[in-house]
This record gives C-alpha cells, sequence and structure tokens, in this order.
C-alpha cells in the first residue's frame, strides 16, 4: 500500500498453475516445518481444525486451486492470486466477494524471518486455515464491505481494525493465551513475542480502542487485542457499517492513543 517492493508475483499459465522453482519450494518447506512446530500449542483450535481441512503439502508451494477447492467447500471462499502489492480499494472489493488476495511471490532466504510485505507462505499458512471458519470468514467478508465506501482518511482507521484481528488477534482461552492473526502465526518470532512476552499488553478487545492505537509493521508488537473465541468476531460482525464508520468518526474525534513504540527515524511508508 503505497511501498516498493522488490518482489514480483509470479503469473500462471493457462491452467491456473504457477511453475515455482525447486529453491522456491524448498524455502516453503522449511517455512512450514518450522512454523508447525512454533504454532503447535500457540495457535487456536479453529486454526488447528482448518490446518487439518486444508492439509497443506509440506514438500511444495500448493496451487491455489487446491487451496480454494477446501475452502469452497467449507465458507465458500477462493483464493485470487494478485501483484505483490495491491491497493486498499482493491483490497477491500476482493474480500467483500469472498476472494482472498494471495500475492504469489515467496520470500527470499535472505528474508526467511520476516519481510514487510504478505508472500504466499503468510497469505496461505497464516490465514487460510482460518478462512474454513464461518465466523471468521464472514467477519472478513463484512470488513471488505465496510471498506468498500470508506474515505481515504476512514480507510486509515479501519485498517487497525484488520490489524488488530485478522493479522494480530489473540485469544485469552481458559488453556491460556492462544494466536488466531496471521500475522504472528507465520512468523515464529511474533508467536513467542505475542503469547509469552512479559513486557507486551494484552487487552480485550474494544472497537473504539483498536480504531485508536496506531501500530508499526516493522517492530513486534507491543500491543494485542484479545478476544475469548474466533466465534465472538460475529459480535464485531454484526456492527452495520454505519455503525463502525460511527466508532471511526468517534475515533477521529478523540485522536490517536500515544504509540507504544519508538518512533521511525525517516518515515517514508505511505
Amino acid at each position: 500500500m503505497g511501498m516498493a517492493t522488490k518482489y514480483i508475483s509470479r503469473v500462471a499459465d493457462e491452467n491456473g498453475h504457477i511453475h515455482w522453482s525447486d529453491e522456491e519450494n524448498s524455502v516453503w518447506q522449511e517455512l512450514i516445518t518450522r512454523q508447525l512446530k512454533c504454532v503447535e500449542n500457540k495457535a487456536c483450535d479453529e486454526y488447528k481444525l482448518g490446518s487439518k481441512l486444508l492439509n497443506l503439502p509440506h514438500d511444495r508451494i500448493p496451487q491455489l486451486a487446491e487451496v480454494s477447492k477446501v475452502l469452497k467447500e467449507t465458507t465458500g471462499w477462493q483464493c485470487e492470486p494478485v501483484p505483490a502489492l495491491i491497493g486498499f480499494g482493491a483490497f477491500f472489493k476482493l474480500l467483500s466477494e469472498k476472494k482472498f488476495p494471495v500475492a504469489t511471490f515467496i520470500r527470499s532466504r535472505e528474508e526467511f524471518d520476516y519481510l514487510q510485505e504478505p508472500d504466499v507462505f503468510h497469505e496461505i499458512f497464516g490465514h487460510c486455515p482460518l478462512l474454513t471458519n464461518k465466523s471468521f470468514a464472514d467477519y472478513t467478508e463484512a470488513y471488505g464491505k465496510m471498506g468498500l465506501n470508506a474515505t481515504k482518511e476512514q480507510r486509515v482507521f479501519l485498517a487497525r481494525l484488520y490489524w488488530f484481528t485478522v493479522e494480530f488477534g489473540l485469544l485469552d482461552t481458559p488453556e491460556g493465551i492462544k494466536v488466531y492473526g496471521g500475522g504472528i502465526l507465520s512468523s515464529p518470532s511474533e508467536t513467542i513475542h505475542a503469547t509469552e512476552s512479559e513486557i507486551v499488553e494484552r487487552e480485550k478487545l474494544n472497537i473504539l480502542d483498536v480504531l485508536r492505537t496506531p501500530y508499526r509493521i516493522d517492530v513486534m508488537q507491543p500491543i494485542y487485542y484479545m478476544l475469548n473465541k474466533v466465534s465472538d468476531l460475529d459480535d464485531l460482525r454484526k456492527f452495520e457499517v454505519a455503525d463502525i464508520m460511527e466508532l471511526v468518526e468517534q475515533a477521529q474525534a478523540l485522536g490517536l492513543h500515544p504509540a507504544k513504540f519508538p518512533a521511525k527515524e525517516i518515515n517514508n511508508v505511505s
């Protein structure tokens, strides 16, 4: 969203098939093997169930059609191949049509642990298992509809709602802190940080607070918001678009909470 990227998405052939290289498949294999171990006791049950349903290959990058087949059968969703970065408008439109944008490139070894652009591993491993869950899928679709008619200013506030739920959401469960956010689930260091760190703040999710909380994409998160279970997203989804926009207006009037992270030296990220 306004950032430069050095990655180029791969283009599928006429059958929708992407020919990944051995090196790309081997990066996937190392990422998925490592991350499955990491999230074993940290991922929420809803994610684990979705992961079983998707049954992702370990030795190669899955084709989007394979993932879409399961999503269609469970929630009516599908994966949509996109360039490395897409604008907010296209993003909201796709979600509102039950199409999950997947950038068809995989990170390089230099950025094995963390990259700022979401790649095919982040999107498929991090998000797609939960898209088999009706509550999560319905919420993601509703979110797309919220953003469709929002102004540029309102979209900046809405981005925070997505960030603190779909990307960095936690659950406060009887079995302890569990993760449902794809940004955490696809990162080993963030998985441990989010669930175990004692300096992190974990707050009960309140939409107005979330809309007022600044974030940076290039640091470990200092604050996370928690639901009790993924189906709590149904309560958020029941807010009409007008209600959410009213909250956005309140957030605009109240202003942002003070940032809990250091300011960036040079801010060239739009």
